[in-house]
């Protein structure tokens, strides 16, 4: 019989897999490591256990002891399968840009979740970096793993990956191309190949609001580059000792939209169902065609799956709302289809300006429509509501006719974005969309400023 004595013994091995469509324009074999074949869904899975076993080796966990670690949930979903296997407890900290299927999954083998805010500065106390190093300190009998600096992370790639890499494409390996987080991944693996074949290239695809290729290319740590981004799984705000630069030729960056749209491509035009660093590892190889030749063998990591992201780059709602569609909109109804089932929100003009106002900070909006018996008769805006206010503090109690400006222009609903953004001006801040049938909707500026791509 053939059979596996636990399911940490089905890590590794994971399949090459040719790419055909999505790289139809790449003039080489472009091959994916396609690491979602692992039992935890992800190429985290080879380094949860590594440092686990290394630190079991070293005596730094010991039997029953409590692993904590601060994940974007892949590492996490490792370090659970062999806490399960091994007899230990998990609390797993996470920012809250994770995706709640990561988070979700987490709780479902067992660990403890905690989520800590994103937009925070790395040494600030509420971030995943500070609060994984404090819990550690406070649990009794804890092992802090920092994946970041742990060195078995690079070394279950180079024990690993890197192998699998060179003996499934026979040597023949030219360029290997991966996303670049904790950079475990990219140093184990690039420095097993090199020591093969010094002639592989290895290229390292970073996402805007992250440090690592101007660092790359300059030596200078920019903190004007650390923003907020989307992309989950690579890039960093700070140099994990995991990277090592020497060995990285280059880095190619990828925007969340282009990362977010290739993910949801993969999955549509090859097959291959997989997570966000995926599609944002696709379009470094794109971005980076001019580099391969027709001989080359081009190998690029897929992280982790798509099943984690359905509630985001596999959403159309999701994507939409962060104008990664490429819906064409063209159209005065195409600007909001999104909310046209809502209700229109209006005031009466014998209603108490006061009425107005309580509806513009209940509805979180800028400007109401005014209507009698007759239809729309005037228009109230949060700006002249709040100058009127300055000028009279007894307004709230004056009915809306008495401060409301003229009624916004309607338009058809096949009226072009092109007139409708004609109509809207400073002395003019909405225009209606005539629905048919009664209804009516409210076009503004942020409409209008959302449609562009």
């Amino acid at each position: 019989m053939k059979y596996a004595n636990n399911i940490l013994e089905t890590i590794g091995n994971t399949p090459l897999v040719k790419l055909n469509k999505i790289t139809k324009e790449v003039d080489a074999l472009v091959l994916a490591k396609v690491e979602t074949f692992n039992p935890g869904n992800s190429v985290k899975d080879r380094m949860a256990v590594k440092m686990i076993e290394d630190a079991e080796a070293d005596g730094r966990l010991k039997p029953g002891g409590t692993i904590i670690e601060g994940t974007s949930g892949n590492t996490g979903m490792g370090l659970a399968l062999a806490a399960i296997v091994k007899g230990y407890k998990l609390i797993c900290v996470i920012s809250d840009k994770q995706s709640k299927e990561k988070m979700d999954i987490l709780r479902a083998v067992g660990a403890k979740v905690v989520v800590c805010p994103t937009d925070v500065e790395p040494t600030d106390p509420r971030s995943y970096y500070s609060v994984s190093k404090r819990l550690s300190e406070e649990t009794p009998n804890a092992w802090y793993v920092n994946q970041y600096d742990n060195p078995s992370n690079t070394l279950a790639h180079y024990e690993q990956t890197g192998p699998e890499i060179w003996e499934q494409t026979e040597g023949k390996i030219t360029h290997f191309v991966v996303g670049v987080g904790t950079g475990g991944t990219i140093s184990g693996v690039a420095k097993y190949l090199k020591e093969q074949n010094p002639n592989v290239k290895i290229w390292g695809v970073d996402t805007y609001g992250s440090v690592f290729k101007k660092y790359h290319e300059t030596g200078i740590f920019d903190e004007n580059e650390i923003y907020s981004y989307i992309t989950e799984g690579i890039g960093e705000d700070i140099l994990p000792k995991n990277v090592d630069f020497s060995l990285i030729d280059g880095f190619t960056k990828v925007t969340d939209k282009d990362a977010a749209v290739f993910t949801r491509r993969l999955a549509l035009e090859e097959g291959i169902f997989v997570g966000n660093s995926a599609g944002a590892a696709i379009k470094g190889v794109l971005q980076l065609k001019e580099n391969f030749k027709p001989e080359d063998v081009v190998v690029v990591l897929f992280h982790d799956s798509g099943s984690r992201y359905v509630g985001k780059m596999f959403n159309d709602d999701w994507m939409r709302e962060r104008g990664f569609l490429d819906e064409e909109l063209t159209k005065a109804e195409d600007l909001i289809k999104d909310h046209a089932d809502k209700p229109l929100v209006v005031v009466r003009t014998e209603e108490l300006v006061s009425h107005a106002i309580e509806r513009l900070r209940k509805y979180k909006i800028s400007q109401i429509p005014v209507i009698d018996t007759n239809g729309f008769v005037g228009s109230v805006d949060e700006t002249d509501l709040f100058r009127s206010y300055v000028e009279d503090k007894d307004i709230a109690e004056k009915p809306i006719k008495e401060v409301m400006g003229k009624p916004y222009p309607v338009v058809t609903a096949n009226t072009s974005i092109e007139e409708v953004s004609k109509l809207i001006n400073k002395d003019n801040q909405a225009v209606l969309v005539d629905l048919g049938n009664g209804r009516h909707h409210i076009i503004t500026k942020h409409d209008i400023i959302s449609s562009i791509k």
